[in-house]
């Protein structure tokens, strides 16, 4: 049984899996909370399908790019139940979370998360020839210049503001197929399948190294004296 964790931005996500098949999953809005309320959820969602923490065999964990706080307590967790149970750890870029529900629209899928100072960070990914696939890196740019960069019909999600989607809609027209309200939340069950992915192909993270994905510095940051 796997256990996925993601709590990268204010609505956060757990899920049981088994061979990446959903077996559970809890959802809730954490706001800035996810250090008092991870565990928790967590012991709740293993007692509703009443087994252990011990009868998790592997943690996927979604590694950012996301709030600090938020990628701080993920990771963090992941790390210590992968050191504790002495069990496999993947983590799985936030971003390509968000896109892989759409993955067989037949279009490009590009997921946009809100950075701050009118920076977005995105990447873009499709399937091709059955093939899940990363086409550009995660980054961070702008909407004006990701408008740029987009020369067919595109599938868009994520969580950015109401202005932020009109603008996409205003510059690229019918090639900005938006995804929008409630069918772009961000669920752990998608994150166990792409988990379990990378799993099947022997494709393990090591506790030791793996690092949050931030994009950009943490917005508070401690000035070291030289």
């Amino acid at each position: 049984m796997e256990l996925a964790i993601d709590t990268l931005t204010r609505v956060a996500s757990l899920a049981l899996s088994n061979k990446g098949a959903l077996i559970a999953e809890i959802t809730w809005y954490a706001g800035q909370n996810h250090t008092v309320e991870l565990v928790p959820n967590m012991m709740t969602l293993l007692e509703q399908r009443k087994a252990h923490i011990h009868d998790v065999e592997s943690i996927v964990v979604a590694k950012g790019p996301g709030s600090f706080n938020g990628l701080r307590v993920a990771l963090a967790t992941a790390k210590g139940l992968a050191f504790a149970l002495g069990i496999h750890l993947v983590g799985i870029s936030t971003l390509e979370v968000m896109a892989f529900p759409y993955a067989d629209l037949g279009f490009p899928v590009c997921p946009i998360l809100y950075a701050g100072r009118s920076e977005i960070a995105t990447a873009l990914f499709q399937k091709r020839k059955g093939h899940w696939e990363r086409l550009t890196v995660e980054h961070t740019t702008t909407i004006d210049d990701l408008c740029s960069r987009i020369g067919q019909p595109t599938v868009f999600c994520g969580e950015i503001s109401d202005e932020g989607w009109m603008q996409l809609e205003q510059r690229l027209g019918k090639k900005a197929l938006i995804v929008k309200g409630s069918a772009v939340l961000r669920r752990a069950g998608y994150l166990a399948e792409l988990g379990w992915q990378r799993m099947e192909s022997g494709d393990f993270d090591d506790p030791f190294t793996l690092q949050p994905l931030y994009l950009k510095s943490p917005a508070i940051t401690v000035k070291t004296l030289s």
